[in-house]
């Protein structure tokens, strides 16, 4: 009998013991599935974003992930983040997710704030709320925010600049920028980009034709409004320099929508010509107090590389070209003149 009992005893503690190691097993099974198999599907797709806004809480986070989609399991993803200290520790920005991605990897990405930078583009504009409106639509920063400092006082003087000339700062590329990014970092990390934009050889050219950047970039705003022809804004250029550096008035018709605030005017009329502005350059001779729009890269290196020739005047053909005629004497601009307001008369263009 005792030989029996010993060895029911034995059974029994080796049955227990298999117990709690299967027990074990099973639950080192669950929490290695729970941190490493995939929690992230995104059917056909590789990748995918989500966007955590400034402030956010962990209870906001889990909404915005369960609203996605992109979480098979939203209560393993909670079970993971919770064990990694995630709720204490929520960053806003912007995430790529990869299919397959699992929890661990997921909750990592997250509470370190590994974001991935957005590809912030910006060209075209001509007013501080065009350029507020194309940045919110790509980060996350206030559009009202980034208008209203170009009729603030201070900030503008911050970089350098004042009211007039501040939209010179911003020159027209794309940039990588993290999602998150508020308005001064946007105003920073441009101010960046526009010394790195000046160099010691641009800065050498604008030397020699008698110009600061900032009088660089309003001619060059000039430039951009009167042709679309890249390979025309040289000439165009050496028109404006020219009458400059006579003393001539620059005469420009953009300045005159600029100062009507208006760039939809297609003809402009003698009256157009008596707007009291200092943009008006019929009126006031030299530049303008500041770019009227944010000039291209290509305008700006047309006006550092300016062709040198004798034209004092240029005229739109009238052909819808594009492109302009262009002549050395007042004579010669006014036959151009005549034929291209009779060109607009023909196509009933009065205004």
């Amino acid at each position: 009998m005792g030989k029996n009992l010993g060895k029911r005893i034995v059974i029994i503690v080796s049955l227990s013991l298999a117990l709690v190691i299967a027990a074990g097993g099973f639950y080192s099974y669950k929490i290695y599935s729970k941190m490493f198999f995939p929690n992230v599907s995104l059917g056909d797709k590789e990748h995918a974003y989500i966007y955590i806004p400034t402030g956010s809480t962990y209870a906001a986070v889990i909404s915005i992930i369960e609203e996605s989609g992109y979480v098979t399991s939203i209560e393993s993803f909670k079970w993971a983040a919770s064990r990694m200290g995630y709720p204490y520790s929520v960053k806003s920005g912007r995430y790529k997710l990869a299919n397959g991605t699992n929890n661990k990897d997921l909750v990592s990405i997250l509470r370190a704030g590994l974001q991935t930078p957005v590809r912030v583009t910006f060209t075209g504009f001509r007013t501080p709320q065009q350029l507020a409106q194309l940045i919110a639509n790509q980060i996350e920063v206030d559009s009202t925010e980034i208008a209203n400092a170009f009729t603030d006082n201070e900030i503008p003087s911050q970089y350098g600049f004042n009211q007039q000339t501040f939209i010179a700062m911003f020159i027209p590329n794309t940039y990588e920028f993290f999602w998150n990014t508020n308005a001064k970092g946007f105003f920073d990390r441009m101010k960046r980009e526009y010394e790195n934009f000046w160099t010691d050889e641009k800065e050498q050219k604008a030397q020699d034709i008698g110009l600061s950047r900032v009088k660089v970039s309003t001619l060059a705003s000039i430039v951009e409004e009167e042709t679309i022809k890249a390979d025309e804004r040289q000439r165009v250029a050496g028109v404006y320099i020219n009458r400059l550096k006579r003393g001539i008035p620059l005469q420009a018709d953009p300045t005159i929508k600029y100062a009507m605030g208006n760039f939809t005017i297609r003809r402009i009329l003698t009256k157009h010509l008596s707007i009291d502005s200092p943009y008006n350059t019929y009126k006031y001779r030299g530049l303008p107090p500041g770019p009227i729009n944010s000039p291209s890269i290509s305008s700006i290196n047309a006006v550092l590389n300016y062709e040198s020739h004798k034209y004092l005047y240029f005229c739109a053909k009238p052909d819808y070209s594009g492109y302009h005629a262009f002549a050395k004497t007042l004579s010669e601009h006014n036959k151009n003149a005549r034929e291209y307001q009779r060109f607009l008369n023909k196509e009933r263009i009065y205004r």
